[in-house]
């Protein structure tokens, strides 16, 4: 791989890693080659790991050395871009990148089928908007037990630089896809409409009377179990409450209502996920 020494982020090459959103990563290209930025040496060696096509890195310089092993089987063109500290430091969030940048090519889309064949337990997210949360759900997803995560048109891209960096890599590993905007699978009707005809029991996780407890043991009962997150602010849209099967609720002490989606879908995988 060629090495090139780099000082001034203004460089035209490095664009992907200092200019552009994850937006224009997306659409700044023809769309079998739209970009996503990982950041951090172990985010880029599962990316790695996980046959992503590298397209650029950039490293702070001194990492070239720590970094040769992981990067030692990428094709010799793929160039990566040393810069010193004080040019990686203007980057914002540098810090929590640890000096380790890598463009690849964006993966695929999936089908939903495919990514819950075999699944015996899911997430679906609907309306979460804040790519930290999204990110922080696809590590717990993975650390226990979930089989695939699937959202709504709307939820925050999974492969979002933020989301990436929070999910440490995880978000390439756990599968995933997004239901379609419009057809039969369309959001929400026809998307949990499919997932029962695949055997799914669908639970939504909401605040309302008569909501079974988490801890019921009648939700292990279930081969296939599909567990509905709602949006930061409002929670579970009216619609998509009408399409599952039964709401499920943590219950709480000292007169909290509810936890950050974050936190509840970690307490939910972990009691039914495992």
């Amino acid at each position: 791989m060629p090495t090139i020494h780099v000082d001034d982020l203004s460089d035209a090459r490095l664009d992907a890693f200092t200019r552009l959103t994850d937006h224009q990563l997306r659409s700044a290209f023809e769309r079998e080659h739209s970009l996503m930025v990982v950041e951090s040496p172990f985010a880029v060696g599962v990316a790695l790991e996980e046959g992503l096509e590298p397209v650029s890195f950039l490293l702070d310089e001194r990492h070239e050395k720590s970094m040769s092993e992981v990067l030692a089987g990428v094709d010799e063109a793929v160039p990566v871009f040393l810069a010193p500290r004080p040019v990686m430091s203007q980057l914002v969030g540098f810090k929590v990148t640890r000096g380790v940048m890598g463009a690849f090519l964006r993966p695929e889309p999936r089908d939903v089928r495919d990514v819950v064949s075999g699944a015996r337990r899911v997430a679906v997210l609907e309306g979460l908007v804040d790519a930290t949360n999204v990110g922080a759900l696809f590590r717990s997803a993975a650390a226990l037990g979930v089989d695939a995560v699937l959202l709504d048109p709307t939820c925050a891209d999974p492969y979002a630089r933020r989301s990436n960096r929070v999910s440490m890599g995880t978000v390439l590993k756990v599968p995933w896809a997004t239901f379609p905007e419009e057809g039969d699978a369309s959001w929400p009707t026809g998307a949990l409409g499919l997932l029962r005809e695949l055997g799914f029991h669908i639970v939504a996780m909401a605040l309302e009377d008569g909501a079974v407890p988490l801890d019921d043991v009648s939700l292990r009962d279930h081969d296939r179990l599909a567990l509905v997150f709602g949006s930061e602010g409002w929670g579970i849209s009216r619609k998509a409450r009408a399409a599952c099967d039964e709401a499920v609720v943590i219950p709480m002490a000292h007169g909290v209502d509810s936890l950050n989606v974050a936190a509840s879908s970690a307490v939910a995988f972990w009691q039914l996920c495992r």
